[in-house]
C-alpha cells in the first residue's frame, strides 16, 4: 500500500499556500507536478553535464549522450516497445500526432481515403487530420458516443471499410476520463488494413501501457503528464512504418551525408530528430519513469481509482451538480456542471480557496457541443492526492452552491 504522505514529501510545490490556503492541486490532466528526483535530474544536467549530444568525443558530451539515450531505453521499457529505434523524441503528444500526419499521412493518404477519429478527441487529434484531409482530399469520419461518454462501437464497426486508411483514437479522454477499448479498436481497424494511432497523453500516468499487446501502429504521449518535464514527448511507431515515412524536419542529426546534390537520411530513430534536441528535459524524463516504476503502476492505479470512487459518490450528492462522463471504465477524472453556475465562476471561487481545477472546454469543443454545454469544471487526480482533499473540494462546492442561490 502506498504511503501517500511520504510521496507528497517528494513534491515541493505542494507545500505552499494559495490565497492564504493550503494548495490542493486537482489539475493533473493538464499537467502533473514534479517530484524532487525530476527537478534534481534537470539541475544535474545543467550543472554537471551540459553539452550537445552525439557529436562530441569530450567527456561532457559523452556523459550527456549516455544520459539522453538512457531515457530512450527507459521509455522503451515503459511502453514495452520492441526496440529503442522505435522510440522517437518529440516535444509532446501534439507534435507526435502532427509528425505522423505530415509524414505517414502525406505519403500514404490519398483522395477519397477515409480517416476515423472520435467525438471525444482533443483538438490535437482533430486539427492535424482536418488539415491533412483538406490537403489530400481525404474524408474525416467521427465515431459517436452515448450519453455516458462511451464510444458506440457498433457505429465504429459500420464505418470501417476498404477506404479506411487510418484510425486515430484517444486512449483515455482528458475531459471525461473514459478509458477506450483500444485493443478492440485496433483489431477491427487492422481487419480492413488501416493503421492506428493511439493518443496516450492521459493513459501514460494512469495505467500500464503495452504497445505490443495493443498492437498500435503509433502511440504518442507527453512527459509532463507523467510527472516529467514539459517540452518532451514520445512517439512510438512500428519499424516498417517509420522506415517507410519521409523525415519530418530537415537539418543536423537526421542526416548521414549531405552534398548540394543529394542528402542521405539517418537511421531510426534519428531520422525524425533534427537539430539540437531538448536534452535537459529528456534526461530528466527518465527520473519520472523511475519514480512511477518505483511506486508501482498497479498501486498508483488502485489509489487513483479509490479517489475517483470517493469523489464521484461525494460530488453526486451536491444539489444541482451533474457529472459529465459516467463511463463504466474511467480514469481519475471528474468533469461536472452545476445548475445556474458558469464553470469559470466555479473555478475562480475554488482558486480563492487554494484549489486548482480546470474549467472550460478542455480543448474538446466538439465534445462539449455533443453534450450541449459550454464547458465543465474538471477535477483530475494523481498519486499525491488524498480523500481529505476531495472532501475539502466537496465542502467548498457546497458553500458555493449555497452562496450563489
Amino acid at each position: 500500500m502506498l504511503n501517500i504522505e511520504k510521496i507528497r514529501e517528494e513534491f515541493p510545490i505542494l507545500h505552499q499556500q494559495i490565497q492564504g490556503k493550503p494548495l490542493i492541486y486537482f489539475d493533473n490532466a493538464a499537467t502533473s507536478q514534479k517530484p524532487l528526483a525530476v527537478i534534481q535530474a534537470l539541475s544535474h544536467y545543467y550543472t554537471d553535464n551540459n553539452a550537445n549530444i552525439h557529436r562530441g568525443i569530450h567527456t561532457l558530451a559523452e556523459r550527456a549522450t549516455a544520459d539522453y539515450e538512457a531515457t530512450r531505453e527507459a521509455a522503451r521499457a515503459f511502453i514495452n516497445a520492441e526496440s529503442v529505434e522505435q522510440v522517437i523524441f518529440t516535444r509532446g503528444t501534439t507534435e507526435g500526432i502532427n509528425l505522423v500526419a505530415a509524414t505517414y499521412g502525406r505519403a500514404f493518404i490519398n483522395k477519397g481515403d477515409e480517416i476515423i477519429i472520435s467525438t471525444m478527441e482533443h483538438h490535437s487529434n482533430i486539427v492535424p487530420w482536418q488539415m491533412l484531409c483538406a490537403e489530400r482530399g481525404a474524408v474525416l469520419k467521427v465515431i459517436p458516443i452515448n450519453d455516458q461518454g462511451e464510444l458506440l462501437m457498433d457505429e465504429y464497426e459500420k464505418m470501417l471499410s476498404e477506404r479506411t486508411k487510418l484510425v486515430s483514437i484517444v486512449h483515455i479522454s482528458n475531459s471525461l476520463g473514459t478509458i477506450n477499448p483500444v485493443h478492440e479498436i485496433v483489431r477491427l481497424a487492422h481487419g480492413v488494413g488501416a493503421v492506428v494511432l493511439v493518443d496516450g497523453a492521459q493513459a501514460a500516468p494512469h495505467g500500464h501501457i503495452d504497445v505490443q499487446a495493443i498492437d498500435a501502429d503509433f502511440y504518442v504521449f507527453s512527459g509532463h503528464k507523467v510527472y516529467g518535464p514539459t517540452g518532451i514527448g514520445i512517439l512510438y511507431g512500428k519499424r516498417h512504418l517509420l522506415e517507410a515515412m519521409p523525415p519530418y524536419l530537415g537539418g543536423g542529426e537526421m542526416i548521414k551525408e549531405v552534398t548540394f546534390a543529394h542528402t542521405t537520411y539517418n537511421d531510426l530513430p534519428y531520422k525524425f530528430e533534427a537539430g539540437t534536441p531538448n536534452i535537459a528535459d529528456t534526461v530528466a524524463l527518465k527520473a519520472a519513469f523511475d519514480f512511477v516504476n518505483q511506486l508501482g503502476q498497479v498501486e498508483i492505479v488502485a489509489h487513483e481509482q479509490a479517489l475517483l470512487a470517493h469523489a464521484t459518490a461525494a460530488l453526486s450528492e451536491i444539489p444541482g451538480l451533474k457529472i459529465i462522463g459516467t463511463a463504466s471504465q474511467k480514469a481519475s477524472v471528474v468533469s461536472f456542471i452545476v445548475d445556474g453556475l458558469h464553470p469559470m465562476d466555479i473555478g475562480m471561487l475554488l482558486d480563492a480557496n487554494g484549489m486548482a481545477v480546470r474549467t472550460g472546454s478542455h480543448c474538446t469543443m466538439p465534445l462539449m457541443q455533443r453534450f450541449g454545454i459550454p464547458g465543465t469544471t474538471r477535477a483530475s487526480f494523481a498519486v499525491y492526492n488524498t480523500k481529505d482533499e476531495i472532501d475539502a473540494l466537496v465542502a467548498q462546492l457546497r458553500l458555493i452552491v449555497k452562496m450563489m442561490k
